[in-house]
């Protein structure tokens, strides 16, 4: 089953596709899109929409699973970021994906086993996890990467949560 995770954003938006068959990972694709800056919301959101939806068509995946938003003191990043999941949520149910959304606690109970973990000790277990030869770049692929794992772990049933 290959799971497919997004981790959101306007600058730079993670994502991760992990194949998961018995119990065992395997990275499929990881990267990132990035936006200009400078560049207006709706442009960099077109951007985001495009590349995410080539990343879909090219694999394919069975699972689609989104980081929820956490909320932080800046109102107006909080803001774009949601607009930036909206544009991610949207393009899974386009895709005909049902989408699954964790939250930052999830996803660290999931990946490290304790939902208060340091971002460095979930980027550790995510590249120990896929045996991959160093931590993903930057932070948002890791995260993304964590996102599907999460979800192989709780939305497939193995984490008690189906």
């Amino acid at each position: 089953m290959i799971i497919m995770g997004v981790d959101p954003g306007t600058a730079i938006t993670g994502y991760g596709l992990v194949d998961f068959k018995g119990n065992r990972f395997s990275p499929v694709e990881y990267n990132c899109i990035r936006t200009p800056a400078k560049m207006n919301l709706a442009d960099r959101l077109l951007i985001l929409y495009r590349e995410l939806e080539k990343v879909i068509e090219k694999y394919r995946p069975d699972r689609f699973a989104v980081e929820k938003l956490f909320f932080n003191t800046n109102a107006r990043t909080a803001l774009a970021v949601g607009q930036a999941r909206g544009v991610v949520l949207l393009l899974g149910a386009m895709a005909g994906l049902q989408v699954y959304e964790y939250t930052p606690l999830e996803v660290k109970q999931a990946v490290v086993g304790y939902g208060r973990a340091e971002k460095g000790q979930v980027q550790y277990m995510v590249k120990a996890i896929l045996c991959l030869p160093e931590v993903p770049k930057p932070d948002d692929v890791a995260d993304a990467l964590a996102v599907a794992i999460c979800h192989a772990h709780y939305g497939t049933g193995i984490g008690g949560l189906s």
